[in-house]
């Protein structure tokens, strides 16, 4: 008989959970229909079945230590078949927005940022921090004793306000510092997924690591698992608007960007670009798609948009929210940005100019903290989940070893093998039954 494992249930933790999307985790009662019915879980620890019995529970250590919870895409198949209505889509996605703040540095900003009072606050610092760089404009010009770039071509800045290397300096220094707070997250997150699997009996890595970074980047940019989505198959055009769009805008910035040091960039480069330029074309299809993108994800997320019922398998938060519509202001307010730099409207066009640089600022400065941050955290769940093999087999741990208080699942096909009824499936599975030597105790 395995020892006894003292349960320290997370009140605190199961109360965000069920307060942010996850408040229907409780009915669920252990069939494993939403592990069977996901195309995602197979090959591996099945999902999102154990993680609703960790939820129901409250064990915030296993779950925060979880990488199968950013190996799920909302595809909501689970939730669509779930006998009870638990919703295990919007609990898995809960608890990625865990997952968000609990390795997020320094922890505040993601706390602060979630807030809906605090939004004119955390509106402000970027708004207050643009103001201080055009108040230094002319003295940092001084000091480093910069010179205006000149050509022989007559020039239409985009805003008097703010120049390009003024710029250019600002949004890598704040980018700089949000990309040192993510590596700081994802590092965390890597050492509790290692530290799980050690004590779960470990795991040997299965291939390279570059390989596996290689492996999940060609499966980012294919967009296949979001194809293989039934329930809201919808969503992989949005999503791959947004994602492609984003993507063209960010290598138009970075041409633009380093302009004076890129050897593929000939001598002639001029900023702004002319309307027919092929990187304003690009630009102007990337945020056209990011548009469509936006408009598309907000429709979908209305009350009673789409197919008959959709409302019954997925929600949304301000979590989500937050991240969509900042994408959006950033789209309108650069395409209103471009129709006045063209129609030399002042000083309307340096207005919203200004407006623009808030929202991208916004973007960038808080991408630890918001929902940009699954950009990084689902593509480090990936790598690992490639890296160790976890998507190809499933460790044998012996439960006195380990001292689960929920076996490892058993992997998806097998619960659904032909013949099997999902009784006959429980009725064999260790982790359907109520632990015998479980002691309880709330923290």
């Amino acid at each position: 008989m395995p020892d006894p494992y003292v349960v320290r249930p997370d009140s605190e933790f199961l109360g965000r959970i069920l307060a942010q999307g996850g408040e229907d985790a409780k009915k669920c009662f252990q069939c494993a229909t939403c592990s069977v019915v996901c195309d995602l879980s197979d090959g591996g620890p099945a999902f999102p079945r154990k993680e609703m019995i960790w939820t129901q529970w409250g064990l915030k250590d296993r779950l925060m230590a979880d990488p199968d919870v950013w190996l799920c895409h909302r595809c909501n198949d689970c939730s669509t078949h779930c006998p009870r209505g638990a919703r295990p889509g919007d609990v898995m996605a809960a608890i990625r927005r865990e997952h968000v703040f609990h390795y997020a540095f320094p922890g505040f900003l993601a706390r602060w940022l979630n807030q809906p009072k605090l939004l004119p606050l955390m509106l402000l610092i970027p708004a207050v921090l643009l103001g201080l760089a055009f108040m230094a404009r002319d003295s940092v010009q001084n000091a480093l004793s910069m010179s205006t770039y000149s050509t022989s071509r007559i020039i239409y800045s985009y805003s008097v306000w703010f120049p390009q290397w003024l710029l250019i300096g600002f949004f890598l220094l704040f980018s700089g510092l949000a990309l040192i707070a993510v590596f700081v997250g994802v590092g965390r997150f890597w050492g509790a997924l290692k530290a799980a699997d050690a004590a779960n009996g470990g795991r040997v890595p299965t291939r390279g690591l570059f390989t596996s970074i290689g492996s999940t980047l060609k499966l980012i940019l294919s967009h296949q698992q979001f194809s293989r989505c039934t329930a809201e198959h919808r969503q992989y055009l949005p999503h791959a608007y947004v994602f492609y769009g984003f993507v063209a805008l960010f290598l138009v910035s970075l041409w633009t960007m380093t302009a004076k040091w890129n050897p593929l960039i000939p001598d002639t480069f001029v900023y702004p670009f002319s309307f027919f330029s092929p990187w304003r074309i690009l630009a102007n299809i990337g945020g056209l798609a990011l548009l469509l993108g936006c408009l598309m994800l907000i429709w979908a997320r209305l009350p009673g948009a789409g197919d008959e019922g959709k409302r019954s398998v997925s929600s949304s938060t301000y979590f989500d929210w937050a991240f969509i519509v900042t994408l959006l202001l950033v789209t309108l307010t650069g395409f209103a940005s471009e129709v006045l730099h063209y129609a030399r409207l002042e000083p309307h066009r340096h207005l919203v100019y200004f407006i623009h640089l808030l929202f991208i600022l916004t973007l960038l400065m808080y991408l630890p903290y918001s929902k940009f941050a699954h950009m990084v955290y689902r593509t480090t769940a990936m790598v690992y989940a490639d890296y160790t093999g976890r998507k190809t087999a499933v460790p044998v741990v012996a439960a006195a070893a380990s001292g689960d208080v929920v076996a490892e699942e058993a992997v998806a096909g097998e619960v659904a093998s032909e013949g099997e009824s999902a009784e006959e499936a429980n009725a064999e599975d260790p982790a359907h039954e109520e632990p015998e030597n479980v002691q309880g105790e709330d923290k």
